[in-house]
């Protein structure tokens, strides 16, 4: 009788890991291409709101593991090749300029938590290198910003598919946003710095 029951409930419980596993592959995308359709997977195969974000966390460790060593072997290497520490001399220069536009003055944790959030967590990771943060607190700010993204999607992309009913067309949209809402808010803020200088062009007396 235990032994009829538990084959019963086996197989639900492989369905169960491998519609996990189908969704934690989508969250793997980088730059969170894959958030949309794993969310839509997700709701279709009934995994509730704390697995889904889960996974999507666990894609984030995933991407911690892997991307660390790449970042360590290069800051390692800027300091040996001559155009590598140019480079990272220019990505210092923008990371600064980036930091400055969130929090005014200082690399603070909330700032690189936005940096996280605006771009992508491996930006967000290497900003909280060059801030000084080491593999744990880094990657905890870059998890958080880019925890943040996913809510944010995620939310979007489910709230747009209550009224547009069609699983495709509300990815194909959301993707759309990711790629053109970023370009635009980049356009207008280098359209508005030159109206922020205006003022001091006022005639002295």
């Amino acid at each position: 009788m235990t032994f009829s029951t538990l084959s019963g409930q086996i197989p639900g419980s492989f369905q169960s890991t491998s519609d996990m596993l189908s969704v934690l592959k989508l969250f793997i995308i980088p730059v969170g291409g894959g958030i949309p359709a794993g969310v839509m997977l997700a709701q279709a195969k009934g995994l509730a709101w704390p697995i889904t974000a889960g996974l999507y966390l666990v894609s984030d460790m995933l991407l911690a593991l892997a991307f660390e060593p790449v970042l360590r072997l290069l800051a390692a290497l800027c300091g040996k090749i001559p155009f590598l520490a140019r480079f990272s001399a220019a990505l210092k220069v923008v990371t600064a300029r980036s930091v400055a536009h969130f929090s005014g003055t200082g690399a603070g944790p909330l700032a690189l938590v936005m940096i996280a959030f605006g771009v992508d967590p491996m930006t967000g990771r290497a900003t909280a290198l060059a801030a000084g943060h080491g593999f744990l607190a880094g990657w905890a700010i870059a998890i958080a910003g880019d925890m943040l993204y996913f809510g944010v999607i995620a939310f979007t992309t489910l709230r747009l598919n209550s009224y547009i009913r069609d699983p495709n067309t509300t990815m194909l949209i959301v993707l759309g946003a990711m790629l053109v809402v970023p370009m635009l808010v980049r356009h207008f803020r280098s359209a508005k710095l030159p109206g922020e200088v205006s003022p001091d062009t006022s005639p002295a007396d």
